[in-house]
């Protein structure tokens, strides 16, 4: 089965693509990034790139699934619109795909990856190189993030039944 992981942003959006065989022991990262827009482009324009760059992914990977950052409490206010338009274009694009999209909160995806709710984000990439037994750390966070929400679909659905 492969997944999709995204951690929206405007400036920043977040991927990762991972494959699960319940037959082997953990899953597998296929790719993972970001997909990055400038401050030049208009916000309009920037959302095209975002949507445009996703769905080349989509093509390329084929994923089955997709396991997306859910808002539900932002602390700088100034930026909860444009990540929420971006999360929307991710929203539409996975719809119109057909994929089964599973929304989780940061706070439900730490709980699922590290036990715990309220830990860092330092703790929880972390425990996802160690999980994942990567021998390179993932950079940035918003890619580490993609992998987390992916995994949080494994944990919860794949691994038991879907």
């Amino acid at each position: 089965m492969r997944v999709i992981g995204i951690d929206p942003g405007t400036a920043r959006l977040g991927f990762a693509i991972l494959d699960f065989d319940k037959k082997n022991s953990a899953p597998v990262i296929i790719d993972c990034g970001i997909i990055s827009t400038t401050k030049e482009l208009s916000e309009a324009e920037r959302l095209c790139e975002i949507r445009k760059d996703l769905q080349e992914i989509l093509n390329i990977y084929k994923p089955e699934y997709a396991a997306i950052e859910k808002l539900f409490f932002f602390k700088n206010l100034k930026t909860i619109i444009p990540v929420a338009q971006a999360r929307g274009v991710c929203m539409e694009l996975l719809a119109n795909q057909n994929l089964c999209i599973n929304e989780y909160t940061p706070l439900e995806m730490k709980k699922i990856i590290t036990g715990n709710g309220m830990a860092k984000k330092d703790f929880v990439s972390k425990v996802i190189h160690e999980f994942l037994e990567l021998k390179q750390a993932i950079k940035p966070d918003d890619a580490v993030d993609a992998i987390g929400l992916a995994l949080c679909f494994i944990r919860t659905k794949a691994m038991t039944k879907i």
